[in-house]
């Protein structure tokens, strides 16, 4: 090692606590640790390499330039946190290094990074990852369309749950009565380590009706109400721990017979799609042939710009990212509207155990790409898209209303000022000292200004009109009494 100081009794206690448990600073030099694992270049040498210095390891050349160590450096000032331990079976290899508690390695690991001087921002996204996992992550899905395509069979397949157990389908007479509900599902799904807080939105009762005039309305008004309530939180006192209950992302099922949308399909996707990412399905993608499915995918997607229906839209890939990436996103912008299927049984065939649904002539695999789009869907949703469909939402959907209700705020303080601002003015008008009024500023409000001023000078008149005929009631009643 680099030529030290000697080390005091106490110095070589805290040695022999070092030594149990090595450690590699983010703040040394180039070289090796006690145990041969390189450590991160970039920054002068600190005495408290020396600490994990073994008897009989290989000593170092000092780098030329480098800064030496201070001998009246206290050893007090060395128990800083700015390193992370790791274990004393650590290998030698940071390839085969045990993977983190976050499943990152240090970037500058890599052993053609020895000899070069770094700053170490390159760690700033493990940071950001570790404090995301920490918090976990939120996502809400609202499913809509008509009963019996399929809905919560598909859910349940997607998040590999059951959310419906204590389901009742409800008869004929019951649906003719039914009103349209908001039913709201939150279940928790932690893997390898990541918490993910799940909401389903489900509308049962949606297009059961006989008369569907508006029957989108209360979906409309939820969305709307968790809207106001992210917006009145983020203006709130306490800002710290908002729930973000916004709906990221609208699964709207479209029945697979027929030749194309329905007008009710139209009306809802329309009155919807400025406020939540819409994503199209055809339910039941197993009632069709392949023929069929890619007919109808083409008829709606072509009734969809037809109608001017705002779906989500996949963002663009950059002009140098992979090709492969470039590929599957080509793929999932074909597969618009997908095609799915989905089962809560689990069926064997060759040996081998499945989601799937039995039939007469063979069996259809939910996760077989050859048999639907089920695959994409759930990548799409979960492994490649969450995060874009939530920050859509804020910027884009939540923004858009954010403005809309600031503009309405500021709009009816405007008018209540020009309100009071008139009051003042008919209360001081027979004074001598009139309150001035701001110019009008618009067509509407000279004209309501213009208005004003005839009824006054009207009502002025009547004044004196009723003033004439009282004065000469009094006369007559002189003259002729």
């Amino acid at each position: 090692m680099r030529d030290l100081p000697p080390i005091s009794q106490s110095g070589n206690q805290h040695q022999t606590l070092y030594q149990q448990t090595p450690v590699r600073s983010e703040a040394e030099g180039t070289g090796t640790s006690t145990h041969g694992l390189p450590s991160l270049p970039g920054t002068p040498v600190l005495p408290r390499a020396a600490l994990c210095n073994l008897a009989g390891s290989p000593s170092v050349p000092r780098r030329p330039g480098r800064i030496g160590p201070n001998p009246d450096l206290q050893l007090s000032g060395l128990r800083r946190p700015l390193f992370s331990q790791v274990s004393v079976d650590c290998p030698l290899s940071p390839a085969s290094r045990p993977h983190s508690p976050w499943g990152r390695f240090d970037p500058y690991d890599s052993p053609e990074d020895q000899d070069k001087e770094y700053v170490g921002v390159a760690t700033l996204p493990n940071q950001v990852h570790r404090k995301t996992v920490k918090k976990g992550f939120t996502f809400t899905l609202l499913v809509a369309g008509e009963s019996g395509l399929g809905k919560s069979t598909l859910i349940n397949s997607l998040f590999l749950t059951d959310l419906y157990k204590d389901r009742k389908v409800p008869n004929a007479q019951e649906r003719i009565d039914q009103t349209i509900n908001i039913v709201k599902h939150t279940i928790s799904i932690e893997e390898k380590g990541v918490k993910v807080r799940l909401t389903i939105i489900d509308t049962p009762g949606f297009g059961d009706a006989v008369n569907n005039t508006e029957s989108w309305k209360p979906i409309e008004d939820y969305i709307d109400q968790q809207f106001e309530q992210y917006f009145r939180d983020e203006s709130g006192l306490n800002r710290r721990n908002i729930q973000d209950n916004r709906v990221h992302c609208c699964l709207y099922f479209i029945s697979p017979f027929g030749h194309g949308l329905r007008p009710l399909d139209v009306a809802c996707m329309k009155a919807l799609h400025n406020k939540v990412n819409i994503v199209p399905v055809v339910a039941k993608a197993d009632s069709l042939t392949q023929a069929e499915v890619d007919r109808k995918k083409v008829k709606i997607r072509e009734e969809i710009e037809q109608f001017g229906i705002h779906i989500y839209q996949f963002p663009e890939c950059d002009s140098d990212e992979d090709e492969e990436l470039q590929k599957q996103d080509q793929i999932l912008k074909d597969s618009i509207p997908f095609a799915v299927i989905g089962s809560n049984v689990q069926v064997e065939s060759e040996g081998r155990k499945f989601r799937g649904r039995l039939y007469p002539w063979g069996l259809v695999e939910v996760e077989n790409p050859a048999h639907s789009d089920f695959l994409l869907l759930r990548n799409m949703l979960v492994r490649t898209h969450m995060q874009d469909l939530k920050d859509v939402t804020g910027e884009t959907h939540y923004e858009n209303y954010r403005a809309q209700c600031i503009q309405n705020m500021t709009l009816m303080v405007v008018q209540e000022k020009k309100r009071s601002l008139r009051e003042n003015h008919r209360e001081q008008s027979e004074t001598d000292f009139p309150l001035p009024l701001a110019p009008p500023n618009s067509r509407m409000e000279r004209t309501i200004l213009e208005e004003d001023k005839e009824l006054r000078r009207m009502q002025e008149v009547l004044e004196r009109v009723q003033e004439h005929m009282q004065h000469s009631q009094r006369e007559e009643r002189v003259y002729n009494p």
